[in-house]
């Protein structure tokens, strides 16, 4: 399988000995953290769609900087999305230790300044703030957050997608560009956004809201029954042009970002 989204010259931690890792340490202490989830994305898009976005946006952006970049975490918080097999959920309360544990252990050896990035939405940044926020206070280093909804509201509007939701046109045009194989887009049912009062979870949307509260297994379910699958939007929409501009803009994103922590 050919595999657009695997570059394979990327600084992966894994792929380096301890004594590359002590050479790095000598010039940077900058490090990449892709965050992810293994969780149901429809018939048409894998379990694994969340990280691998995570991923190829750490890879290229590692590429462009030199930084290093840590294994992915490929589980999030995803109770609601159990209800279709393949799903693994870890409780947020652990995942806070997770990811307090790889920066502590990092630091420990002389990494000081992290950029999380996150592929699994709005769910996973609640716990990522408060893993966050405890290691900046207890190990004095920099955590930075990178989330791709947040860092493409100035090219949304651009591209023409819909709200954001689950496995819609944005996460599917990503995917069709960095991982085509992965995506069989004649499979896809959309399942557009219905108005719900007060309740707008797209970063992008200017109107006043409830904050975001996972759906329940229960949920899911009944979206499963009325639509033959669980996911939120219009992937039908999806197109490989727009996966890439998209990908372009929030790579290019993360390149300021690494550069700007290094003189944190």
């Amino acid at each position: 399988m050919n595999l657009k989204g695997v570059n394979v010259s990327a600084n992966r931690l894994q792929e380096k000995t301890w004594s590359d890792v002590a050479a790095y340490l000598e010039s940077d202490n900058r490090i990449i953290l892709p965050v992810g989830s293994t969780e149901q994305h429809g018939v048409f898009s894998p379990l694994g769609t969340d990280t691998y976005v995570a991923l190829t946006l750490s890879e290229d952006s590692s590429e462009k900087t030199g930084v290093f970049m840590a294994p992915p975490l490929w589980f999030g918080w995803s109770p609601h999305h159990l209800v279709r097999p393949g799903t693994i959920s870890i409780r947020a309360e652990v995942l806070i230790e997770v990811l307090f544990d790889m920066i502590q252990s990092l630091s420990a050896h002389g990494f000081k300044r992290f950029c999380v990035v996150n592929g699994h939405r709005i769910v996973n940044i609640a716990w990522m703030q408060i893993a966050a926020e405890r290691a900046q206070r207890e190990l004095k280093v920099k955590v930075v957050l990178f989330d791709p909804a947040y860092m493409s509201k100035e090219i949304h509007p651009r591209l023409g997608f819909g709200p954001i939701g689950h496995a819609e046109d944005i996460e599917t045009s990503h995917m069709m560009y960095r991982y085509p194989d992965f995506i069989d887009l004649g499979k896809a049912v959309d399942n557009p956004h219905r108005e719900r009062l007060l309740y707008h979870l797209d970063p992008n949307d200017p109107r006043d809201t409830l904050c975001y509260v996972p759906a329940t297994r229960e949920d899911l379910a009944r979206t499963l029954a009325a639509t033959g699958d669980c996911i939120g939007g219009s992937p039908s929409n999806a197109s490989t042009e727009k996966g890439k501009a998209y990908h372009d803009h929030l790579v290019a994103r993360l390149v300021e970002v690494l550069a700007w922590l290094k003189n944190q």
